[in-house]
Order: C-alpha cells, then structure tokens, then sequence
C-alpha cells in the first residue's frame, strides 16, 4: 500500500496505471513513425515529435484516454472478468478521447490536437495492446508480484472484517494467513483464514509461517495480550500494528467498533490544526467563488425549471447543524413538493423518494439540487469538501445512540465529502455508522491533498455514478 493525497492506494493499482500511461504512450509514438515514414513524406516523425511539440499533444491524448479509465472504474475494478466488456469499455475511453481532439479542433487550439490519422493509426494499437495488457497483468504480474501475508492475533470483529475485505479484494496486495486466540473452537468458520493455535504458541507460529506483519485485534487485552512475546518479534524484526491501522489503511475509514478515546486523544496525526482549518476556509471561498460565477448560467435555467414545474418556492432552506454544533440554514434548489413535509414530519430522505417531482428527480441526479450551498460556502457556513450537515431533529438522537458522532462537527460541512464518494445512499442507523467512519477518517487526515484527490472523486462520482450522497 502506497499513501499518496492522504489516501492508501494498493500498489498493485498504482503499477497498473503507470504502466498503462506508459503502453499507450509508446502506441501513440509507433504510430507517429508509420504515419510520418509510411503516409506521408511532408514532415519526418523526429521533427513532429520535437519541433512541432509532438510529444506534448501526444501526451494531452494519453491523459485523457487514461483519466477516462479511471472514470470509469477500470482502476477500481481492474481485474478482467468479462474480455467483452473490457474491451467496450476501452473504446468508449477512446470515442470519448475522439470527441475531445474534435472539440480542440474545432476551437482551433493546434497545440492541443495531433493528426487524425495518427489519431486512427494510435487509437487502434490501443485498443488491441491495451486489453491484452490488462487481462496479463492481473493474471501473471498480480501473482509474481505476491501478497504480503498477515497474521490476525484475536478473533475481533475489526479482524475478521479486515480478512474478509481481503479477500474480496485480492489486489491489495495483502492476504490473511489465519488466527491466533483462545477458547475458540477450532472448527469456527473465520473469514480468510483458520484457526491456528493459541496465543501461547504465537512465537512458534511466527517463526514457522513468517507473516510480514502481525494484526492485533483482540477484543479484550487485559491480561491476555502477550506484551513480552510481541516485544521480542518487534525486536527480531517482525512488523505489528493495532488492528485499527489495518482496517483504516484498508477500508478508508476509522472503524469505532473497538475505538478507545485514547486512541483519538494521544493520536499524532488526528486533525484538524489550526494552520490546516484557516487554509482550507480560504481555497474553499475562493473555489466557491469561481464556481458560482461559472454555473450561474446553469443555476438559472434551474430556478426556472423548479419555479415552472410545481407550485412553491425556487428554494428549499432547512436547518443544519454546523461548525462547533451551531444551527445555520443550507440551501437548495426545490425537488420536493412544498408541502412534502407537512404530512410526513422530518424523516431522512429515501431512494425513489415519491416527495420528489419530476424536475426534482433529474436535478438531483445531476447533483444541480446542491449548487445553491455555494451561497453557504461563500457566507461562511460550510466548506467545499466535508462531513455532510444533518438536521438537528436528527443530531441528538444520533448522538445518544452513536459514540463519537459529535465531533463530526468540529469542522465545517461539506458539499462534498469523504463518505459522499465512498459510499452508497443510506437512510438506517448502520449507514450513519459506517459515513461517520469515513468522516472521522477525513477529520484525521484533513489536508488540501485530500480536498483534491475528493473534489476529483466528486467529478467521476456527478458524471458515471449514482451511488453516493
């Protein structure tokens, strides 16, 4: 696992795409020199390449074909399962790559475009070297590369999680060799692995199996946590850490199933600083400012459909709980109709909800529903990326049945967020768990990488998906 913009990403992945950038960048070059030695005879493939900026329009198209495969999954799904698919998925990468050189010609940035035919000629290299890549790679490079072998010391919920993520998952590199506890049944079915024996032989196992890392999760350690034996493999060279690093570096999210306040409190990383909350207010208003003017065109064919479509008000304003737990009222564009509410109380919105109209239905599944919370970003309210604000009929009794969940308010809220790219709509108690967890991992790691690498997400997730909220 390799940690780039806060965010663990299997090296796996990270091999695949720089080794996919570089593919279809030599297929481009190939086919700069059979277009230029055996098409035409205007201009040698060495001058194209370095006098008329050839490598750098090359590389615009390179960066599009590979930023529409992740787009588009391909990266978070990468290993083949159906060749047919794949390769339908590569050639509207490519079509859409097509589409984007026609619109730079068609705005007359030369710099911007290559020849159509080198074009053609690349494109199709592409498509037949790049599927066969892929489809060698996560068959044979996948297995020379290996799996780091842990070994799960506790039978914890955390621990069994973390196996079976694992195993869903075999490109992170990482695999679950079997468990180490006490007064198990050895015939217990355990995610990813078996039991291997008792705590008392976990040097002999280590010295026999050789794990890379031991993963401490053992639900309860007073006075069963072999201290004296871990201390010795630690010395001996032998990699071990609490099992809630490993459920954060693989899920993305703090689990606080087994979460102790110490943990938080004596954290080193645990955000957010001073300097990093007065840096992100900045960017966030200047952002929100540069968005506001670019979409107010858009902002106002959407109030007018809203207005024409239904009887009400073209905005929605509802209370939300803030910074430091203070009310403020969030904006919105009208997807409901006015008196939605009025018959059914406050409830959390649902999937299909039959309180949306039909303009609504649309302008939510474009996301245009929240532009208006520009305005709140600009009146200091929220913050671009952040947990999302929820409504205080809601908070108080989230608080009384969820541990930590105050102090998802100890930063702005978000148009975006964290949990709002990773995970599905949810509308019951164990989906508020689990988009806590995925805020408080965003709390601790608050930087402008993070905000970058969400806002990016964000992107693919309006365009290509209707999973998160």
């Amino acid at each position: 696992m390799i940690r780039l913009f806060r965010v663990f990403i299997p090296t796996s992945v990270l091999g695949l795409l720089v080794s996919e950038f570089l593919l279809i960048y030599s297929c481009y070059l190939a086919a700069t020199f059979i277009f230029y030695q055996l098409i035409t005879v205007e201009i040698d493939a060495p001058f194209f390449l370095w006098n008329d900026n050839g490598l750098l329009r090359i590389g615009w198209v390179v960066l599009c074909i590979v930023s529409g495969i992740y787009f588009t999954d391909l990266y978070a799904r990468f290993r083949v399962k159906s060749k047919i698919l794949l390769v339908q998925q590569l050639c509207l990468v490519v079509g859409m790559a097509f589409l984007i050189q026609a619109l730079f010609t068609y705005l007359k940035l030369p710099t911007w475009t290559i020849p159509k035919y080198l074009m053609i000629i690349g494109s199709g290299l592409t498509l037949i070297l790049l599927p066969a890549w892929r489809m060698f790679y996560s068959t044979v490079v996948l297995k020379a590369l290996g799996h780091q072998r842990l070994l799960m010391l506790g039978i914890s919920t955390v621990n069994q999680e973390i196996a079976a993520h694992l195993v869903e998952h075999p490109e992170m590199g990482l695999m679950t060799i079997g468990y180490v506890d006490d007064n198990v049944d050895p015939a217990t079915v355990l995610p990813g692995g078996k039991l291997l024996g008792p705590i008392c032989e976990l040097t002999n196992l280590v010295q026999s199996l050789k794990p890379n890392r031991i993963v401490v999760g053992m639900t309860e350690r007073r006075q069963r946590l072999p201290v004296s034996d871990l201390l010795q493999l630690r010395f001996s060279g032998t990699h071990i850490e609490d099992a809630l690093y490993t459920y954060e570096s693989t899920f993305g999210r703090i689990s606080i199933r087994e979460l102790r306040p110490s943990q938080l409190i004596f954290s080193a990383e645990l955000g957010p600083r001073g300097y990093s909350v007065t840096w992100h207010s900045v960017y966030s208003f200047v952002i929100a400012a540069l968005l506001t003017l670019l979409f107010s065109p858009i902002m106002a064919l959407v109030a007018i459909a809203v207005k024409v479509s239904s009887t009400g008000p073209v905005f929605y304003r509802q209370a939300r709980v803030g910074l430091n737990d203070v009310t403020f009222t969030v904006y919105k564009f009208r997807s409901m109709y006015a008196d939605a509410e009025a018959r059914s109380g406050a409830v959390w919105a649902q999937k299909d909800d039959p309180r949306i109209t039909t303009v609504g239905k649309w302008i939510r599944r474009l996301r245009l529903d929240e532009l208006p919370q520009l305005f709140n970003v600009l009146r200091g309210d929220m913050s671009i990326v952040g947990p999302r604000p929820e409504r205080p009929e809601f908070v108080k009794t989230l608080e009384e049945k969820i541990p930590y969940y105050r102090q998802r308010h100890c930063v702005k809220p978000g148009i975006t967020g964290w949990a709002q790219i990773n995970y599905k709509y949810g509308d019951t108690l164990e989906d508020t768990v689990v988009k806590l967890e995925y805020d408080l991992y965003y709390i601790k790691n608050l930087a402008m990488t993070l905000d970058t690498f969400i806002m990016f997400h964000t992107l693919k997730v309006m365009l290509f998906s209707e999973t998160a909220q």
